[in-house]
């Protein structure tokens, strides 16, 4: 009956997708193809009977499969992708965005570029409205190839006046590049959302015509508009322009204090670290300690030199000038539980030893000071030193047993 039919062409549908997705989770990329092979032909002489839309999980799953197998070819993926394109309007630009994707990274730039140019002159109907933001999408990313074209020429440009050269084609070339690039990067960075690599292409530009204003004032808004995601690149890419500029301290420590705020383990609080260590105002010096403890509490920056320098630097000012004993207390208070294990074992000695004799000084001085001079970390590595000989570890071991009394109070 029609209803038996169904009902087991539905059973078998399902039960084929469930093999496709075991197969993909697998890694078995043959056996999956195998599978949607079967599934299209399935669908292919029941489709009369009953209208499934298929064609969104044939193009995600088969675009999948294409781009592991270990058979495919470039030309079959395109033809797959051609194909796919013309099972639904709905997804039309959708398609054209993943097909370019593919492109570049197989290298064939001018054939990413021709697709984008085919989607931008697509028109379908009330669609066109629908898909706006794809088309917007669409318009970006040839923005971005014409940005490449325009850095290309530009290279070439500077190789030619380094040999006292002047090519007025190529400079021409370069400023329709430029004109193109600027028109779409310009646009996708009103919408609010997470725009980097556009935002960073477009102030490259402004840059480079002298347009200092215009790059400012993008990045403020990309950095400070409340309808934006929160983007701590945004705030990087701020940093790095006022730093470019030459901007007061001031503008560059504001910078980097929201970036603190969102991604306290970003690289660049070395560099705001440094700068607040600098000041003269002791509100600052205090945020410089703080900054620095809260990067170290996170485990990409255990083995990090640079950061326990900084540390271990201000401790040591802090104790030489007797002041602020209540600074350092107060960081430590909530990590004594669990920095010790974290960064002070006797295991990490060892290997911090081996591995980097100058990270080891810096941690070995912090450790001393925190937690005395019969910490296992730095009874290690002091004493390492101290039979190495080498230069430093015998004034280090004077310092820390020196000012002993200070993990006292610091300990409580």
């Amino acid at each position: 009956s029609s209803h038996e039919h169904k009902l087991n062409f539905r059973k078998s549908k399902e039960a084929c997708l469930s093999y496709i997705q075991d197969a993909l989770l697998q890694k078995q990329w043959k056996r999956a193809a195998e599978f949607l092979t079967c599934y299209v032909e399935s669908l292919e002489k029941d489709y009369s009977r009953e209208h499934i839309g298929p064609s969104e999980m044939i193009w995600r799953i088969g675009t999948e499969i294409l781009w592991h197998h270990s058979q495919s070819s470039m030309k079959e993926f395109n033809c797959f992708m051609e194909q796919m394109k013309t099972l639904g309007v709905k997804r039309y630009l959708k398609v054209c965005l993943e097909h370019v994707f593919h492109l570049l990274c197989n290298g064939q730039i001018d054939e990413a570029y021709q697709n984008l140019s085919l989607a931008e002159s697509w028109r379908f109907g009330e669609q066109t409205a629908i898909q706006d933001k794809e088309m917007k999408l669409i318009e970006a990313y040839r923005g971005l190839l014409d940005y490449y074209s325009w850095s290309k020429q530009k290279n070439i440009l500077l190789e030619h006046s380094e040999d006292g050269f002047s090519d007025l084609a190529v400079e021409q070339e370069m400023h329709g590049f430029f004109r193109k690039a600027a028109v779409n990067l310009k646009e996708i960075i009103k919408i609010p959302g997470v725009w980097d690599v556009f935002v960073k292409c477009y102030v490259d530009l402004l840059e480079f015509y002298g347009d200092h204003n215009e790059a400012r004032q993008v990045l403020n808004e990309y950095a400070y508009n409340s309808k934006f995601p929160a983007n701590p690149n945004a705030h990087v890419y701020l940093y790095q322009f006022l730093k470019r500029q030459g901007e007061s301290k001031k503008s560059l420590i504001s910078a980097l204090k929201i970036l603190h705020d969102i991604v306290p383990s970003h690289e660049l609080m070395i560099d705001f670290n440094t700068m607040l260590q600098k000041s003269k105002k002791r509100k600052k010096r205090r945020l410089g300690l703080e900054v620095i403890f809260a990067a170290l509490d996170y485990a990409g920056w255990k083995e990090n030199a640079k950061a326990w320098s900084c540390l271990a630097r201000q401790v040591k000012q802090i104790l030489i000038s007797e002041k602020h004993l209540d600074w350092i207390k107060q960081e430590w208070n909530s990590r004594k539980d669990w920095w010790p294990a974290f960064h002070f074992s006797r295991y990490l000695a060892k290997r911090n030893w081996q591995e980097d004799k100058s990270l080891s000084y810096e941690k070995a001085l912090v450790a001393g000071i925190l937690l005395g001079k019969d910490c296992k970390y730095f009874k290690y590595v002091s004493h390492q030193g101290c039979k190495a000989q080498l230069k430093g570890f015998r004034m280090l071991k004077k310092f820390v047993n020196r000012h002993n009394p200070v993990y006292l109070r610091i300990s409580g």
